[in-house]
């Protein structure tokens, strides 16, 4: 398999696995694939809160071993496109 596609497939499924956790964690009611990748976090999107948002960092923790530090930019919780390319830019770090 090419670097390529071992990318697309990483990220494929990092994404699936925080819809599936936002969905848990935050009693969601919609399956990951009415999900779109760029659905905002906040705001008109999934309308998550503040206290979802510390359950978000939780997540990084617990499912991807990341720790957020004050230094990363906010901006990885824009959607769950941005919380994908800040997973996999955690793990390559």
């Amino acid at each position: 398999m090419s670097l390529m596609h071992e990318r697309i497939n990483e990220r494929k499924d990092v994404l699936f696995t925080i819809k599936t956790e936002i969905i848990q964690r935050l009693n969601i009611q919609r399956e990951p694939s009415q999900i779109d990748d760029d659905t905002p976090l906040f705001g008109n999107g999934l309308k998550l809160d503040s206290v979802d948002a510390t359950e978000i960092v939780v997540l990084l923790d617990k499912v991807f071993g990341i720790q957020v530090s004050e230094s990363d930019d906010p901006s990885y919780m824009r959607s769950v496109n941005n919380l994908a390319s800040f997973v996999i830019t955690k793990r390559q770090a």
